[in-house]
């Protein structure tokens, strides 16, 4: 049996309903947390297969490999990455912004578009994903998850909401992959029938939340009731599920190959990631070479 990770935000929502709705969860082991948390399991051998974050999966391609199918991000807004400021984002030259401890890639993003599109260089500190706290000793945060989407939601007057993921659609004309399910490649190589079955198993998740998206948000919105900022209202949950993208094609691909090669180029990322090419690797001989789709050249 698999021993696969679930992000434990809403994002993750639609898939968990697919899975149960199939059956298909009930065949794998499947273990819920923060997306830190999932890489460092993955990493150690206590996960197989696992969403990541994007920059985790950058920065560990020697040791992981890309499933295919499945990812988290969106073409436009994605209501829940984003940047919180008290003004302008001009006006954040030489100021302190807060980024979430439970972020990496929505962090780097921000640095991006703060550094290389907007043209400032604010002083950066990490913190825990308290948006008061955060907010009690910087000038902007960066924030994410069901807090981010609460935010969004109801918004404290004197705050700005800029959505990442719009953000870096206007910049580069391309969506935005925030997460993508990874594989340890020695599991890959021991086992690509589990792999196969697994990427499969969460492609019709998505294709059952997709055909269900009533039900979805009133299991969404139940789910979220257990969370400490209360329920979110299920029309929300179905315009957020409705701007999020699962899909990793070529336009995807492309834009996975462009924030490497930005972040490359600030040595946010090792050197030498290769692109990734659309075919899939559970679809074609996997190697133990790290030539293969993600590793290092």
């Amino acid at each position: 049996m698999a021993r696969l990770g679930d992000i434990s935000f809403l994002n993750c929502a639609p898939l968990r309903w697919g899975l149960a709705d199939s059956g298909a969860g009930a065949e794998l082991d499947v273990r819920s947390g923060p997306p830190e948390w999932l890489a460092d399991e993955l990493l150690a051998g206590r996960l197989d297969i696992s969403p990541v974050s994007l920059a985790r999966y950058l920065g560990q391609a020697d040791e992981l490999v890309l499933l295919p199918g499945p990812a988290i991000g969106s073409d436009g807004p994605v209501r829940s990455c984003h940047l919180v400021s008290r003004g302008p984002l001009e006006e954040l030259d030489g100021r302190v912004v807060a980024l979430s401890e439970v972020s990496r890639t929505t962090a780097l993003l921000a640095r991006l578009l703060l550094e290389d599109l907007v043209g400032v260089r604010p002083v950066y500190r990490r913190a825990p994903q308290n948006v008061g706290e955060m907010l009690g000793s910087a000038q902007a945060a960066v924030v994410i998850g069901d807090d981010a989407l609460r935010l969004r939601t109801r918004t404290p007057e004197g705050l700005r909401v800029f959505d990442t993921g719009e953000l870096w659609r206007s910049w580069t004309g391309l969506p935005m992959v925030f997460a993508v399910w990874a594989v340890r490649r020695d599991y890959a190589l021991a086992h690509p029938d589990r792999v196969r079955a697994v990427r499969d198993a969460l492609t019709d998740a998505v294709r059952r939340a997709r055909a269900a998206p009533a039900a979805v948000a009133a299991s969404a919105a139940l789910e979220s009731a257990r969370g400490p900022g209360g329920a979110l209202p299920e029309e929300v949950l179905l315009d957020y599920f409705r701007v999020l993208d699962y899909s990793l094609g070529d336009r995807q691909l492309a834009s996975i190959r462009e924030f490497a090669r930005r972040t490359e180029a600030r040595g946010e990322v090792p050197p030498g990631v290769r692109p990734l090419p659309p075919t899939t690797f559970v679809d074609t001989p996997v190697t133990a070479s790290p030539s293969v789709p993600g590793g290092r050249q």
